[in-house]
């Protein structure tokens, strides 16, 4: 098979680059064949004697014959055979991982692109049917909302001393899990034992936290007793197994849990059905997908970018590693905080949020999209602040407090959760809640008592103390607070005739029926965006 008039060269068919190089001898695209061993290239050419032979990787990039390159060379060498390969005009396919640093994945993506090259990384699992049947069907909704995914790689087998097990191994499994999450992973972190040789890991446990609430740990071992490949897929409505060593390879396992008096979770165990996916071979099939993409000028599936947040990851998991530290903020984060701000492992900040200096984000907190908060700011634990908040200097928001979309707190102004204090006497059972509805605002030094309801689109004074709820769109100031007026939704002071109101501002419309403030009936909500 030809790829618009040109042939592939291999580098590297050794170890693992043998089974490329059957499967491009059988699919008839292998043109020459290159590796630094001379007796592997004799054994290869007694056996296939029509293809050409090299030790020289210039003779391969050079030769106008060929039209791509698939290099399976040691992971340390990668960075420089693919972007020679880029820079001589050739299609590369290159095995995991793309480079060992993503600042050199970067490059090698930014070449590919602008020479309108096909650059690809071989991230074989997903192109496995059992893999592809699967995300089939998460993506039907058969296994309910994904809550847990771990992959256990495991193996007594081949030990490298220029690569740590978590680059050797663990590429596929992270590959696997974006795809079929389909998104990064805001947090990473990761451990691991160097038994063997001094630095370099021999199992590594890492573990991936997603925007969505999902979790997964991938877990990678080249000391272990026996070979294991398994992933593990967990949903609310059932579970699913890929066992890549079973003649069946994929089961569902439809389980449920059951709560007795609504308290007691109980297993209820069903029998696992075996799924039904194609026979065909992986490396085939992705060595095809690469073929393809080269003849139809395609993006891969696994494209330089796709192995891009695969390297971004591992390099997380790896500082993390050598750090023994806390674990690393990915890009996938998506959210500003000052190297100050203190954020605990099981908060959530949304994307576009900013968080200035000396800010504290505790446990089970969740913070929406595209909020501000100022320095010195503490929040939660167990806090839950809606999107687009703007949250000043000098605030604490304390647990039993909820903030909802586009709540403004001024500057030190205070939540309290227990209403009768003690310092010598425990009442954290005896927190009381308190909502701030959508669109409020809280002015400076204003006291909030818990306990009540801040309605939506209120204007809390400065200075005030407010010791019961607040109705929509009311101003309230003093001490104890009392009602003043009413404000629309863009903060400007409303004017009542005959029980109507249009704002000078905005020109928003408003009623007023048995004291309460409400937009006419079919007038469009102006609502914050």
């Amino acid at each position: 098979m030809e790829i618009n008039g040109k042939f592939i060269g291999l580098v590297g068919f050794g170890y693992w680059g043998k089974n490329l190089f059957r499967n491009l001898y059988e699919m008839e695209v292998l043109h020459t064949a290159c590796d630094l061993d001379a007796g592997v290239i004799a054994e290869h050419k007694e056996k296939f004697p029509v293809i050409n032979y090299t030790t020289s990787f210039d003779a391969v990039i050079n030769n106008e014959s060929i039209d791509s390159v698939v290099i399976a060379a040691p992971a340390a060498t990668h960075y420089n055979l693919v972007k020679q390969s880029l820079l001589k005009g050739k299609n590369v396919f290159v095995e995991k991982p793309l480079a060992l640093t993503a600042k050199e994945g970067e490059e090698l993506v930014e070449i590919a692109e602008k020479e309108s090259l096909v650059l690809m990384v071989g991230h074989i699992l997903q192109y496995h049917p059992a893999i592809i049947k699967l995300k089939e069907i998460i993506s039907s909704g058969e296994l309910g909302k994904m809550q847990y995914i771990y992959s256990n790689r495991l193996n007594i087998g081949k030990l490298r001393t220029e690569e740590n097990i978590l680059w050797s191994f663990a590429p596929h499994d992270i590959s696997v899990i974006l795809s079929l999450l389909d998104e990064e992973p805001m947090h990473v972190s990761a451990f691991g034992g160097d038994y063997l040789n001094n630095g370099i890991s021999d199992t590594t446990l890492t573990t991936l936290e997603f925007r969505n609430g999902v979790k997964g740990h991938i877990f990678v071992s080249w000391i272990h007793p026996y070979k294991e490949q398994k992933l593990i897929v967990v949903g609310s409505k059932a579970m699913a197994v890929f066992d890549d060593l079973s003649d069946e390879k994929l089961f569902i396992y439809p389980h449920k849990i059951e709560w007795k008096n609504g308290k007691v979770p109980v297993a209820q165990k069903a029998d696992h059905q075996v799924v039904s996916i194609d026979k065909k071979e992986p490396l085939r099939q992705e060595l095809i997908h690469f073929t393809e993409c080269v003849r139809k000028k395609e993006r891969p599936k696994t494209d330089g970018r796709e192995g891009l947040k695969v390297l971004r990851i591992l390099e997380s998991a790896e500082r993390m590693l050598l750090s023994k530290g806390e674990p690393v903020k990915t890009e996938a984060a998506d959210y500003f905080a000052h190297k100050s701000v203190d954020i605990d492992k099981k908060a959530r900040v949304g994307k576009g949020t900013k968080i200035w200096h000396f800010s504290h984000v505790l446990k089970n907190s969740t913070i929406g999209e595209e909020c501000i908060i100022g320095q010195n700011v503490s929040i939660g634990p167990d806090v839950k602040i809606g999107d687009r908040c703007k949250i000043q200097n000098n605030v604490s928001i304390y647990t039993g407090v909820t903030l909802e979309d586009g709540v403004f707190c001024g500057p030190s102004c205070v939540f309290t959760n227990v209403y009768n204090p003690r310092a010598f006497v425990e009442r954290k059972n005896e927190f009381l809640p308190t909502l701030v509805k959508n669109g409020s605002t809280i002015g400076a030094n204003a006291t909030i008592v818990c306990g009540v309801t801040i309605g939506q689109y209120a204007m809390i004074g400065a200075g005030a103390v407010v010791k019961k709820d607040v109705t929509d769109y009311a101003i309230v100031a003093g001490v104890p607070a009392k009602q003043k007026g009413w404000a629309c939704q863009c903060g400007t002071t409303l004017k009542f005739e005959d029980k109507r109101s249009i704002c000078r501002y905005c020109n928003s419309e408003y009623e007023i029926n048995d004291n309460n403030v409400v937009m006419p009936k079919g007038y469009a909500d102006k609502s914050i965006s």
